[in-house]
């Protein structure tokens, strides 16, 4: 605890210089004098040795209550003040039969990809406090598995309950992106990101990723691309479920996104830290720091023995 104007304790010894320089007054004593009876008769009843203690040294312990008061006395308290960012966040999440292959190691063991995307990105979106983070889900199809929401451990946890073949085994990136740009679109949002997650290729052919991609950029939303697996179309052509690396830079460069190249779970988790350099989240933001007022504590106890005090003095008086 600390003061906010501790020069105000030298107010305490206040009322003792009062008495100093004013003593007070002394009356004369009476001049008609009366027989010892009528005389013990007509004196007032003397308070009881509390009463007439407490009526002089409450005043006292009020006096410094006050100066106390006056004092301001205050506690330092830091508040982690989560405002809303702005900023809608949906991920674009590829679940076709490529997924399950187990090629990625998480904890020692290997796993398949859906794992390790599943791992990484719950907690990414659970670092994302503060924003509107939604899930859209694609194979043959695609639909929206969770609706842009600032809860984000609900959309963690339909993360983590996400299964390959739901909505088919193929891949149809454009219906992903198109999905969740229309989502997007009816958002006021000052910010609208979408991340979109692939292992493969488009292959549902009826309308272009990219052509996706450029109604995105006039809307004013960015995407940034994940290439994830071992493999790519570029490196090697003849792979089966290899990876498109080119039509996933594409669609990040012409909205403004990055594209990241992922071939490891170490590559997925060095991608969420950038990606939330890319787009800060205000739970990263620094606690405010502020001060708890205590004054009004001993300025109320100073009234109540102020209030005592004038009770134990009336009923002297009367």
């Amino acid at each position: 605890m600390s003061f906010a104007f501790p020069l105000a304790a030298l107010l305490l010894p206040l009322p003792l210089l009062l008495l100093w320089l004013a003593p007070p007054e002394r009356h004369a004593p009476g001049a008609l004098a009366l027989p010892p009876a009528p005389a013990e008769a007509a004196r007032p009843a003397r308070a009881t040795s509390a009463a007439r203690h407490a009526r002089l040294v409450l005043p006292g312990l009020a006096w410094v209550l006050v100066v106390m008061a006056l004092s301001g006395p205050r506690v330092e308290q830091v508040f982690d003040i989560l405002s809303d960012s702005a900023r809608d966040i949906v991920l674009v999440l590829d679940l076709s039969g490529s997924m399950e292959r187990e090629d990625f190691s998480l904890d020692g063991r290997q796993v398949s990809r859906l794992a390790a995307v599943q791992s990484v990105a719950a907690r990414f979106v659970e670092g994302r406090a503060g924003d509107r983070v939604g899930l859209v889900v694609f194979g043959d199809r695609a639909y929206v598995a969770a609706a842009p929401t600032q809860d984000v451990a609900a959309v963690a946890q339909v993360i983590g309950t996400t299964r390959i073949g739901v909505s088919g085994k193929a891949t149809a990136i454009a219906d992903g992106l198109g999905l969740a740009i229309k989502r997007l679109r009816e958002r006021d949002a000052k910010s609208r990101v979408v991340i979109l997650l692939s292992d493969g290729q488009d292959t549902s052919g009826a309308v272009d990723p990219v052509a996706t991609a450029e109604v995105a950029k006039d809307l004013g939303i960015r995407i940034h691309t994940i290439a994830l697996g071992p493999q790519d179309l570029e490196t090697a052509p003849g792979t089966r479920d290899a990876v498109d690396t080119a039509t996933l830079r594409d669609i990040a460069q012409l909205s403004g996104g990055t594209m990241f190249r992922v071939r490891t779970t170490d590559d997925l988790r060095a991608v969420t830290e950038a990606i939330d350099t890319l787009e800060p989240s205000p739970a990263k933001a620094p606690p405010i720091r502020g001060w708890r007022e205590l004054w009004v504590w001993p300025a109320a106890a100073a009234l109540v023995l102020l209030a005592i005090a004038l009770y134990l003095t009336g009923r002297e008086a009367a």
